[in-house]
């Protein structure tokens, strides 16, 4: 069984961080310091999206227009972190063979979160939301292209995060002047826009919610799903079985970002015990990836935050003896 994280970090010490992963988990990841500026995922985000530019407003990411010419300082200043992080990933993952991940923010996410020239967000607009995603897919491609470069020996994934996709499913997200929503979006529509991103690499979308659209996820193309395993209802818990048995990979986030530290049989419970009830083939559980329940940002400390990376190999060991059993 393997084990990685899912991208956010404490602290600001990214080549710190660097030595961690590659040392901790068995898919090493870009890691996420938004304790930095412009270093949180949406920042990220921003920064790949090399056909459109946006300024840093007290609201938010706000889009500008098109092209790098327009970009403005913060979208520079961005694109110039990432591009820092690049060099420490190369520098350290010198001679590196393997899995690698990184991760950006998901189109729905984008166009739920960034706002219009004008105003309001870009989820408002149908031909600004799929100007987004185009944009993001581009970008993507190359921010890939460009880590492929730099570590040749990488197998690389994309990690999409979508944290606001099911209230965009479900029609929740704000308007402007918070009176109303705005429009769902169905199922179709997203599955249309997210596809965008995963012909670029092997990809997980990643969606902490109780009841994450494991299916528009599997229909986009995407090999892998990463799960809150505390946060799932048993109509989430179904979908998740349909897709384990159809190949794709769960991320299971079974180590709690924040409180208590747990051991390894109390953390690997509740995925064996939930397998067992849906009658699950338990040879199934060695397709799982063991991460955190979410990213690691809110944790207390750089200290606190490698203790629960560290923690992931024993959780797997315990769920590779109960696939065995």
């Amino acid at each position: 069984m393997t084990t990685t994280g899912l991208g956010s970090v404490p602290g600001d010490d990214i080549r710190e961080w660097m030595r961690a992963v590659l040392e901790l988990v068995d898919i090493p990841f870009l890691p996420e310091l938004p304790a930095r500026p412009y270093g949180d995922m949406l920042s990220r985000s921003v920064a790949v999206l090399t056909e459109l530019a946006a300024d840093l407003q007290p609201v938010g990411w706000r889009l500008t227009g098109g092209g790098d010419a327009r970009a403005s300082l913060d979208q520079r200043r961005a694109r110039a972190l990432l591009k820092e992080d690049l060099d420490v990933l190369e520098e350290y993952c010198d001679g590196y063979e393997g899995p690698l991940k990184v991760q950006v923010a998901g189109p729905w996410t984008l166009a739920a979160t960034v706002e219009r020239p004008r105003g309001d967000k870009v989820l408002a607009d149908h031909g600004a939301r799929r100007d987004l995603a185009q944009a993001l897919a581009a970008g993507v491609e190359e921010h890939l292209a460009e880590v492929r470069k730099r570590v040749p020996g990488a197998e690389v994934l994309l990690q999409v995060d979508e944290p606001a996709l099911p209230a965009v499913l479900a029609g929740a997200v704000p308007t402007a002047s918070g009176w109303s929503k705005h429009r769902s979006v169905d199922g179709p529509g997203a599955v249309e826009l997210l596809s965008l991103l995963t012909s670029a690499a092997p990809t997980v979308v990643h969606c902490c919610a109780a009841r994450p659209p494991i299916e528009v996820f599997t229909k986009a193309g995407a090999g892998g799903v990463a799960v809150d395993v505390s946060l799932l209802n048993n109509a989430a818990w179904d979908q998740i079985a349909v897709a384990v048995e159809a190949g794709t990979t769960v991320y299971a986030g079974l180590v709690a970002t924040t409180g208590a530290v747990p051991d390894k049989e109390q953390a690997a419970r509740p995925l064996i015990q939930r397998w067992r009830e849906l009658g699950l083939d338990p040879e199934l559980m060695k397709q799982v990836v063991i991460t955190p329940a979410c990213g690691l940002a809110a944790a207390p400390s750089p200290r606190d935050a490698r203790t629960r990376l560290n923690l992931l190999r024993a959780v797997a060991d315990v769920i590779g003896d109960a696939a065995e059993a």
